[in-house]
């Protein structure tokens, strides 16, 4: 549906297709990659992922916006995505917990998106080509000059957006939400036992990471990307945590450097998405560019048999053959393409996965791996006990 009043707004792709819509949210031109996101719910989730920063999305749900938006459901402080692209838009959200429409919330963050594209045929597009740069415009209507603004722009290979996001100051989590976030009860820390302490190194980490390490009795405390290994490990921690992030992780080698030096202190550490990638890549590993990356809330993952539906967003993958078989075991395969999902040290506390246990959106099905970081920790501070804990305030 065109709703009376629509602004004409044009989308690009580098490769010269061009699709002829009409403006929601803000106006003017915004450039990126394209890509598309599979999954039926949590629109609202994704476009405030930082993860997807630098890039324009596309949803292969066919109507947005249904459900408004809401302070509870972000997954950081703003929306991170450069545009958005539907089928239809849906103006007039009806859901109780709504405070404003989508349209509007990306008018007030000035993200241009665009609807009345077929946007099933634009991903069979990127699903044959792959992931390209592309751009949506209000001002710029003829493909043409659009195209030209395109071949301007950098690919994603090579680029680290990881700084754009990350914290600039060291802080404890405090769930800044109203809303009762625990889906599972049962999963606490025995009481007797001090609170683990967890630094989690932000590459652009999800509100939702933090809250289960949170509801698993962890202490949390987040660090930017420049924070040295020295000051990190000044927290005495029980484990590492190596978040989330934009961009292509080969790029980020500060945080590469970081996680090297701090292999050595032989602490529990746990990677999520960007961060399985840095981990891997300290090890030693290569990383190289999806296709069209896998990007979505049904995406099945593992091995022996055993299989879990995850919610993935993610353009680059390890490198298996680059992986040391003598040190570290490939846990998960992504059952689609049957690239590395996940994988673990063989003799150091070290695991991680492509994917994202704690939903936001999504399945629950890999909520466990936050219970078994817990446990990892339980059993490194067991076996350490000449160094005990100790309550640093941030």
């Amino acid at each position: 549906m065109v709703y009376s009043g629509a602004q004409p707004a044009l989308l690009m792709l580098a490769d010269g297709t061009a699709y002829k819509g009409w403006s929601f949210g803000a106006s003017g031109t915004v450039i990126g990659e394209v890509v598309f996101n599979t999954g039926m719910t949590g629109y609202q989730e994704v476009l405030t992922d930082p993860s997807y920063l630098g890039q324009i999305v596309t949803f292969t749900y066919p109507e947005l916006g249904n459900t408004g938006v809401n302070p509870d459901d972000e997954e950081s402080a703003r929306p991170q995505i450069r545009g958005m692209i539907a089928r239809n838009i849906c103006h007039r959200p009806s859901n109780w917990r709504s405070t404003q429409s989508l349209s509007d919330y990306l008018k007030q963050y000035r993200i241009p998106g665009i609807y009345g594209i077929d946007t099933r045929a634009l991903t069979r597009k990127i699903r044959s080509i792959g992931a390209m740069n592309g751009a949506i415009s209000t001002e710029i209507l003829d493909p043409i000059d659009l195209l030209t603004k395109i071949q301007e722009a950098p690919s994603m290979t090579g680029l680290n957006l990881v700084k754009e996001v990350s914290t600039k100051q060291i802080y404890e989590w405090v769930d800044p939400t109203t809303s009762v976030w625990e889906f599972n009860p049962t999963a606490k820390t025995d009481e007797s036992e001090l609170p683990f302490t967890v630094v989690a190194i932000d590459f652009g980490v999800k509100r939702n990471i933090l809250r289960r390490l949170a509801s698993y009795g962890c202490r949390v405390i987040v660090v930017p990307i420049d924070t040295s290994p020295e000051e990190i490990l000044k927290y005495n921690p029980d484990g590492i945590f190596l978040s989330n992030g934009p961009g292509d992780p080969a790029a980020v080698t500060e945080g590469i450097e970081t996680v090297k030096v701090l292999l050595t202190s032989q602490k529990p550490m746990f990677g999520i998405c960007m961060g399985h990638q840095i981990l891997g890549l300290s090890l030693g590993a290569d990383t190289f560019k999806l296709k069209f990356g896998h990007r979505g809330l049904n995406q099945p993952c593992g091995l022996s048999q055993q299989i879990e539906i995850t919610s993935q967003n993610h353009g680059f993958a390890i490198d298996a053959d680059s992986l040391s078989d003598a040190e570290i075991k490939i846990t998960h395969l992504n059952l689609n393409d049957r690239t590395v999902a996940g994988l673990k040290h063989k003799s150091l506390p070290l695991f991680s996965v492509q994917y994202h246990p704690e939903a936001s959106p999504g399945p629950h099905d890999a909520d466990y791996l936050f219970e078994q970081f817990v446990q990892t920790m339980r059993e490194y501070r067991q076996n350490h006990p000449q160094n005990p804990v100790q309550a640093i305030e941030v």
